[in-house]
C-alpha cells in the first residue's frame, strides 16, 4: 500500500493539481500553502538532517548562486544563506513566502513568488535544487519535464541540478488509507489518502480537529516518478546523472532505499 509514511511527509510545491487538464477536486497552486504554512516550521523543521544537507549543497554551488525550487518557509535557504551561499528561491504561495519573510537572516534571500516550470528567475546558477518529494508536486509527466528544461537553460556550463525524493515502492495498492499522525488532548490529526498507480498519483488531506478551532483541512497531491524515469527526463533535457545517493549525509544508494538524491550535470561533466 502507498501508505504517507512511505510517501514522507508532504512537501509538494504549490502547483495546480491538473491531470489531463483538469483541475483536480478544487486543488490549485495555492492549496498547499494555505493549508500548510501555518504548521510548516512545527511539522516539518527535523524532517531531514539540515546540516548535512545544506553542507553538500554548499559544496555543490562552488561558491557560485543557488536557486531552490518550493522555498517554502526557509528551512534549507536560511542555514545555507547562513553559510555564505548566495540563495534564490521561488514558490508559488505567499502564505509560505511570509512565513519566510518574518525569520531572522531572510532580508539575505532573493525569494520571489512564482511557478517552478514558468517563473524561474533567469540566472544563471551555479547549483538548482529541489528538496524532499518537492519536484513531484508537478502533477503530470509533460511538468516535470519542462521543469528539467527551464533549469537545465538556467545553469552555468558544469552547473548541477539537485534532486531529493522517495522510490516509489514496486506494487503500489490503489486503495484509500486513513491513519492517525498525532493525537493529543485538545487535537487529532488524521492523514486521509489515495492513491492512482497507474497514473503513478497520490492525493490527500490531513483533517486537523482542534477543540477551540474545529477542523482544519490541508491537501497534498503528488505525481511520484522512479529514479530511472526522473533520468530519462533529465537526458532528455540535456542533464546526466553524475551521482546518486540515498541522501544528501551521501549514504549508499541500493535496492532497499527508500528515498534518493539524484545529481545531474549538462554535457560531460565528471562523476562525482
Amino acid at each position: 500500500m502507498l501508505t504517507p509514511a512511505r510517501l514522507g511527509r508532504p512537501h509538494w510545491p504549490r502547483t495546480a493539481a491538473v491531470v489531463d487538464d483538469v483541475i483536480v477536486r478544487g486543488y490549485d497552486d495555492q492549496s498547499y500553502g494555505e493549508g500548510f504554512a501555518d504548521v510548516y516550521d512545527d511539522w516539518y523543521a527535523d524532517i531531514t538532517d539540515v546540516a548535512a544537507t545544506t553542507a553538500t549543497l554548499a559544496e555543490f554551488a562552488a561558491g557560485g548562486p543557488v536557486l531552490e525550487l518550493g522555498i517554502g518557509t526557509g528551512r534549507l535557504a536560511l542555514p545555507l544563506s547562513a553559510a555564505g551561499v548566495e540563495v534564490h528561491g521561488i514558490d508559488s504561495s505567499a502564505a509560505m513566502l511570509d512565513r519566510l519573510r518574518t525569520k531572522p537572516g531572510a532580508d539575505a534571500i532573493r525569494a520571489v513568488q512564482g511557478d517552478m516550470v514558468d517563473g524561474l528567475p533567469d540566472g544563471p546558477f551555479s547549483l538548482v535544487f529541489v528538496a524532499y518529494n518537492t519536484f513531484f508536486g508537478l502533477l503530470t509527466e509533460a511538468r516535470q519535464q519542462a521543469c528539467l528544461h527551464a533549469v537545465a537553460a538556467r545553469l552555468r556550463p558544469e552547473g548541477a541540478f539537485a534532486v531529493e525524493a522517495f522510490v516509489p515502492e514496486p506494487d503500489h495498492e490503489s486503495a484509500p488509507s486513513v491513519t492517525v499522525r498525532s493525537v493529543a488532548v485538545d487535537r487529532v490529526v488524521l492523514s486521509v489518502s489515495t492513491a492512482d498507480p497507474e497514473a503513478q498519483r497520490a492525493e490527500g488531506q490531513y483533517i486537523d480537529i482542534t477543540e477551540a478551532g474545529g477542523v482544519r483541512l490541508r491537501p497534498w497531491s503528488i505525481r511520484w516518478a522512479t529514479p530511472a524515469q526522473l533520468d530519462e527526463m533529465a537526458a532528455a533535457a540535456g542533464l546526466r546523472l553524475v551521482a546518486r545517493w540515498a541522501g544528501f549525509d551521501r549514504a549508499p544508494f541500493d535496492a532497499e532505499s527508500a528515498r534518493h538524491v539524484s545529481v545531474y550535470r549538462s554535457g560531460s561533466a565528471p562523476t562525482l
